[in-house]
């Protein structure tokens, strides 16, 4: 069993993103863009993150998209814009077929939502600092995804790394072989 955070969509707010390093004590932690930070900073270059960039990071540093294998899945890891995620997830959806993606990790709307498609689990962790839609007056959120064999248990969480309650989903992991 693993954690992994997904995060995205911070805008500078670099102060929120240690503090729920330290809340959650993810094993991985996803960042899915928009940070408008560099690079280099210490908090991308901790062990097991995994960073891109989004539209707003002006750093060419970071890539556009990651392709990891970790705890036997395949993740696709990408912002979201250049999937144009703002009109559906076609595009999405295509590129995750191509890099074969287990979980596939995105921001840019700054809404949070979580599917499981075509077999694969799609997961917006919503902006941890500038919400938008349905959610936007939680002041932020993230995304803990508790990886076992059979299960993706994803569990929302606020900025201050409190749990909401009712946004708390289970997805069966299709079994390869």
């Amino acid at each position: 069993m693993a954690r992994w955070l997904v995060i995205s969509d911070n805008h500078g707010d670099r102060e929120i993103l240690p503090d729920l390093r330290r809340k959650l004590r993810p094993d991985v932690t996803f960042h899915c863009g928009d940070s408008e930070m560099t690079a280099d900073d210490p908090w991308f270059l901790a062990p097991n993150t995994y960073v891109v960039r989004g539209n707003m990071d002006i750093d060419d540093g970071f890539p556009l998209a990651l392709t990891p294998k970790i705890d036997g899945a395949q993740v696709l890891l990408t912002h979201g814009h250049r999937d144009a995620v703002h009109w559906d997830l076609t595009k999405l959806q295509l590129h995750a077929e191509a890099v074969q993606a287990d979980a596939v990790f995105f921001g840019h709307t700054h809404e949070l939502a979580v599917e499981m498609t075509g077999g694969r689990l799609y997961l917006n962790p919503g902006s941890i600092s500038q919400p938008r839609g349905e959610f936007r007056t939680l002041g932020g959120t993230c995304a803990l995804v508790t990886v076992t064999p059979e299960q993706w248990l994803v569990q929302y969480y606020t900025r201050d790394g409190r749990p909401v309650t009712r946004l708390k989903f289970s997805f069966e992991r299709p079994q390869k072989g």
